[in-house]
């Protein structure tokens, strides 16, 4: 399982200030602790510093790095901003969070994959929003694998994105997501399938709880990433029982290795 480290992000209170402030210290913490917890990915995001986030972006790519020598997941919507993080950039691994079939999103990206030689997150989304059925998400899938292949990309380096929206706002948000992934497996399985699981639970009570269950169904779906929280213990553990009970753990070697290790 492909974890992407969710805990340096702006847009949480108990993380803003340390952006704000460039403490060195609290980042490079956190990103030694999600690595250290099993996290393949650590995403930076500053995007709540509107009119400085390229300079923000780039301190904190450069401490993470410091840190813990850590894959970066560079998570903006902007392209000057992920170019700047892009150039002290030091880890051959690195993912760019993210593409979208949006024209003008798709041109912005696009050459600073191919210059950088990045893998993508892309997200099952056009010009029109966010497609509310699986065959609408599919199509755009589609288009974007067609697209970002014909431009030298391969298709392992792809992390399709299916679109997890809150059951609270739509009961069948969580069929359609697993139903998306399920195709996407079938008809890309050279691609990675990663979402940002804590989107089901919002506005619900109990998020940990929603987020582990929803993540065991996705897991058996045929997802084989996640934005998640690595310090959630419960959660990773049901990432090492989900992989053993698929049959992606041969022999359970990881699951008991963690078991060893008191990780789960």
């Amino acid at each position: 399982m492909i974890i992407i480290g969710e805990k340096l992000n702006s847009t949480i209170p108990a993380i803003r200030p340390a952006i704000e402030n460039y403490d060195r210290d609290v980042i490079a913490e956190l990103a030694k602790r999600q690595i250290g917890a099993g996290a393949t990915f650590i995403d930076i995001n500053a995007g709540m510093f509107v009119e400085d986030e390229p300079e923000r972006l780039a301190w904190m790519a450069e401490v993470v790095q410091e840190a813990a020598n850590a894959p970066l997941s560079i998570d903006s919507p902007n392209p000057v901003a992920i170019r700047r993080a892009l150039e002290v950039n030091k880890n051959p691994r690195v993912l760019i969070n993210s593409i979208t079939a949006e024209p003008k999103r798709f041109d912005e990206v696009l050459p600073l994959i191919l210059e950088y030689n990045t893998s993508v997150i892309a997200l099952c989304m056009g010009t029109d929003g966010i497609p509310q059925t699986v065959q609408e998400r599919m199509k755009i899938a589609e288009e974007l694998v067609s697209n970002l292949c014909q431009a030298g990309m391969e298709e392992k380096d792809i992390y399709l994105d299916p679109l997890v929206l809150p059951i609270s706002t739509g009961s069948e948000n969580g069929n359609i997501a697993l139903e998306t992934i399920r195709q996407m497996r079938a008809e890309f399985p050279k691609t990675h399938i990663a979402c940002g699981l804590s989107n089901i639970s919002f506005h619900l009570p109990s998020r940990q709880l929603m987020n582990q269950a929803f993540l065991v169904a996705a897991i058996s779906a045929g997802m084989d990433g996640a934005i998640v929280d690595p310090l959630d213990k419960r959660l990773m553990s049901m990432i090492y029982a989900s992989e053993a009970l698929i049959g992606k753990d041969k022999h359970c070697k990881t699951y008991l290795k963690k078991y060893r290790d008191g990780e789960i």
